[in-house]
């Protein structure tokens, strides 16, 4: 039957999946089925699809969709016991034992004699007695701890200690089933009006513990407490208390949002409400939180890092962006209100470094996830409006609330910011304001002309306006604050040409000294914080120049001072320092023009770009040493853990490109992992630009490769590397990064099952098997040495057991290639192969008839680990049938064995051993005769 017919046919299909699920390939069967199924017209053959496919997801773990297909096998066949059994196992793994054990107690009275239904019989009866006295010991619990919280007579620290203990029982599944069914949300309703901050705090953590993963609680919760108490709570001065219930804010909405699709919703399985009405209502009361006076500014900064996280799509391939418009129209301006606030002014609510920051993460997120020109217009349009609003009224105050809201559109959506700036008398008003006498004025301004600098379409026109401004207020201000925001506006004009050293803006050496002012603010600690963080900002543009990266790694209390700042509270630092490093460390990507268009261009007298003398490898090098020494990777590892929108992907990236640059020296990674670098990295991975995921998964396979992964990734950690080293194995990655991978993956496949487990739940045993094509030799080799270890699982073996594919073909003729390191796996592969799976023996004469030279040629091998691996191969093959036993002693492989039993001449024990081994195997079908036997035979003789 041809390709075509076999697609278009419900039966051939349904065999092809028989067979893909014998050889251990789940995803290709449940694939096969899945097209029988669009094919089939008959009830019983659907049935038995849908049966089959179930058990495919029960392998892979996916036990919803298990029950779901068991159930529709039942729906079409009743009677269909193999299709009940499945459904049990699937309720078993959901946690859902009373439907699971009716499910088994059917199966074991249709088939009272099958072990199988009366082992899962008896488990489910096991595990239900002990949930059931687990609920009843936990109830007895609950009700203590509640009766101490009711008991105003009670000590402090008793009632303290309960609620402690409250919050470690709603971690418990049944723990946290228990407290909200004893009416416990009305209790935690009374604690969260507690004038004790841990009080407060417990309840607000065992409410993370009742709504984490349940979305029908979470939305009985939401109901019965209300937003407005909980956002009271978030909004309140106790920065502790703020982020704790900004944490069970972000729970519950994964809970609404996701619930449907996690396997732990509890046990409410059936109809649901749709839980939309509960999260406009969430986003609803977060909205009204950006113009409230009454709330503080930690409180509003949680309340935009909570939007940021949950309006805009998680992937632009879901079409509906429905949140994100209804955002934009409900409290579009509402959000602008926060971005327009100068906090020096009496008007507007109380704001922190990081809230201005945030905002235009926030905007820009919003811009991003827009669809059409269209909504991009009417976004547009509603900023426009907002800012003219303010500009147009009589009053200083009202225009520098429009100038700072242009200045946070301009960090955050560009081209809107771009829009408002070009609005009449915009550009004007902020050069006048730039030689205001009051301090707040010129501060306001500054920033909004520094942050139009930085947009290259007014840039030249600040360039030829604005230098001549920005010198003066540098030179003649009195004021840090002003002096330093001068400094970074002039940073950015004189960094125009990028790492072009041909393209300076200013005179030679300017630079430089700009950037020794810069480091002189860094390290001025009696100067505010927001201040050196400007000083940050303008060393980020300088250090595009070589000459001012060799000055900075050079002022060790300037990249000490530096990475304090990275950890301090100004969340808005961040992107500035991963920029700087970027640059010093020389890992932004750089593309080498054809030298052939080098001619051509100075041919044409077109300007061609120039690389700085100090940007050359052996500078960088030292540069990496001098940051590591200065205790960058602790900086790094801290601003990984911020909960802030100012970590951006773009702030991530950065993060990453600086990871994979101080990994590049094989001495380094130890330093980086005792640092903490290893376990910043695995979030890097996840969470980043498409290019910062590869750079960091690229990272953890360099570290994989030379350090130990079990001291690098301790405890579960290791596991978390592999699906980002997985993700390098891709045609859109280079082939460095495909090696690095493999060669990562090797080191993991032979430290357990359990991560080989993984590893083939990756799917990327068939990604590794198209490697072993490659033309390149370190890529071939390495993923044969993956397969290699690979193999020690059974699943991968079932895969050369398989018929149709020229897997086994491909390592019989690899182990007889030149290639010394390819040949050892692959001869290493096939000893392993036909120890564990004795009936491939049988199959390796049909692959080549080359196939006993190549055996010969390993036995003959002057390498020692290929001449062991070849005596292996014949061990297993001799062991497996007599008559592969017979061809290899009719061959030369007799004498060369005889040769190797004898051992000495520094012969490895092994070999001569396992030599012996075949001999006797020999012996023993009586194919040769021992030397005694040959001269009793002799002797016998007429």
């Amino acid at each position: 039957m041809s390709v075509s017919e076999k697609e278009k046919d419900p039966a051939a299909l349904r065999e092809e999946g028989n067979t893909l699920f014998k050889a251990g390939d789940m995803q290709g069967a449940a694939c096969c089925y899945t097209k029988a199924l669009k094919l089939s017209e008959k009830q019983a053959e659907s049935a038995v699809l849908y049966r089959n496919r179930s058990a495919c997801y029960l392998k892979l773990e996916e036990y919803n969709k298990a029950e779901a297909d068991a159930s529709k096998a039942l729906d079409n066949d009743p009677g269909d016991v193999k299709a009940r059994f499945r459904r049990a196992q699937a309720f078993q793994k959901l946690g859902r034992l009373d439907q699971a054990f009716l499910d088994a107690q059917r199966c074991a009275q249709l088939e009272p004699k099958n072990k199988a239904f009366q082992d899962l019989l008896r488990q489910l009866g096991a595990q239900i007695q002990q949930k059931s006295a687990q609920l009843n010991s936990t109830d007895a619990r609950v009700q203590q701890m509640f009766s101490l919280l009711l008991d105003a007579s009670a000590k402090n620290s008793d009632r303290q200690k309960a609620a402690q203990n409250l919050v470690v029982l709603s971690r418990e599944d049944a723990g946290a089933e228990q407290i909200f069914r004893n009416d416990g949300v009305k209790l935690i309703q009374k604690l969260l009006q507690s004038k004790q901050e841990d009080v407060v705090l417990s309840a607000l953590r065992t409410l993370v513990g009742l709504c984490t993963g349940h979305q029908s609680r979470t939305m009985a919760i939401v109901n019965e407490l209300g937003m407005e108490q909980l956002c009271a709570v978030m909004g309140s001065g106790a920065s502790a208390v703020s982020l704790a219930a900004c944490h069970l804010l972000q729970v519950m909405f994964e809970a609404l949002t996701e619930g449907m699709k996690k396997e732990i919703r509890g046990k409410d399985e059936a109809i649901l409400p749709e839980p939309s009405k509960e999260l406009r209502s969430m986003l609803r009361h977060l909205l009204e939180m950006m113009p409230a006076s009454n709330v503080s500014g930690p409180g509003r900064d949680s309340a935009i890092n909570l939007l940021v996280k949950q309006v805009p799509r998680k992937s632009l391939k879901n079409p509906d962006n429905s949140l994100t418009l209804w955002v934009i129209d409900q409290g579009l301006k509402k959000i602008l209100e926060v971005a327009g606030t100068v906090p020096e002014l009496s008007e507007g609510p109380p704001l922190t470094d990081n809230s201005h920051m945030s905002c235009s993460v926030l905007l820009n997120k919003l811009y991003d996830d827009l669809k059409s020109d269209k909504e991009r217009e009417n976004f547009n349009k509603l900023c426009e409006e907002y800012v003219q609003q303010h500009f147009s009224r009589s009053g200083l105050d009202a225009k520098l609330r429009a100038i700072q809201t242009v200045s946070v559109l301009l960090q955050g959506p560009s081209d809107v910011g771009n829009r408002t700036l070009e609005m009449s008398g915009m550009i004007d008003a902020v050069i006048s304001l730039c030689a205001s006498e009051d301090v707040t004025h010129q501060q306001v301004a500054v920033e909004a002309l520094i942050h139009a600098a930085g947009k290259a379409k007014r840039a030249s026109f600040i360039t030829a306006n604005g230098v001549a401004l920005l010198k003066d207020l540098y030179k003649k201000s009195e004021n840090d604050r002003i002096r330093v925001r001068a400094l970074v506006g002039l940073c950015k004009l004189g960094s125009a040409g990028g790492t072009d050293f041909s393209m300076k803006q200013f005179a030679e050496g300017s630079t430089l000294k700009l950037a020794k002012q810069c480091r002189k603010w860094l390290c001025n600690e009696s100067l505010p914080p927001t201040s050196r963080r400007w000083s940050v900002e303008g060393l980020a543009y300088l250090t595009f120049d070589a000459d001012v990266k060799e000055d900075l790694v050079e002022d060790k209390s300037a990249l000490l001072a530096m990475c304090e700042l990275a950890k301090s509270e100004d969340k808005t630092v961040l992107f500035a320092v991963g920029s700087t490093l970027v640059n010093c460390t020389n890992s932004y990507d750089v593309e080498k023009p054809d030298p052939q268009m080098v001619e051509l261009a100075k041919y044409a007298k077109q300007h061609v770009p120039e690389e700085h003398p100090k940007d050359a490898t052996s500078y960088v090098e030292k540069r990496l040493v001098k940051l590591l020494d200065a205790g960058v990777v602790s900086a790094l590892v801290c601003m990984v853990k911020q909960e802030s929108p100012a970590l951006t992907e773009a702030c991530r990236e950065c993060i990453a490109r600086v990871f994979l640059a101080l990994v590049e020296r094989q001495e380094d990674r130890g330093k980086v992992v005792a640092q903490g670098g290893g376990k910043a990295l695995i979030p890097l991975a996840s969470d980043n630009t498409d290019v910062g995921k590869i750079k960091a998964a690229q990272a953890l396979a360099k570290i994989t490769i030379t350090n130990n992964p079990e001291i690098a990734f301790p405890g579960e950690r290791i596991y978390e590397t592999i699906r980002p080293l997985v993700s390098l194995l891709s045609l859109e990655c280079t082939l460095l990064q495909n090696f690095e991978a493999l060669m990562a993956l090797t080191n993991l496949a032979g430290i357990s099952e359990r991560l080989r487990q993984k590893i083939i739940k990756e799917d990327a045993v068939p990604k590794i098997e198209g490697y072993m094509f490659e033309e390149h030799d370190l890529v071939r080799a390495s993923s044969t040495e993956c397969m290699c270890n690979l193999v020690l699982s059974t699943e991968v073996q079932k895969r050369y057991l398989a018929t149709g594919s020229d897997r086994l073909k491909l390592l019989v003729l690899y182990c007889g290639e030149e290639d010394e390191r390819l040949r050892k796996a692959a001869s290493g592969t096939l000893a392993m192969l036909t120890a564990e799976q004795p009936e491939i023996c049988a199959r390796i004469p049909g692959t080549t008839t080359h196939w006993l030279e190549i055996v010969q040629a390993l036995l003959l091998s002057e390498i020692s680990d290929l001449r062991h691996r070849g005596v292996v191969i014949v061990q297993n093959m001799m062991q497996a049938e007599k008559s592969l036993a017979e061809t290899l002693m009719e061959s030369e492989a007799l004498e060369i064995l005889s040769v190797l039993a004898k051992g000495g001449g520094g012969m490895p024990e092994a070999v001569s051993k396992a030599a012996q081994n075949c001999l006797d195997k020999a012996v023993e079908y009586n194919i040769i005769k021992t030397r005694g036997e040959k001269e009793n035979n002799e002797g016998n003789e007429p």
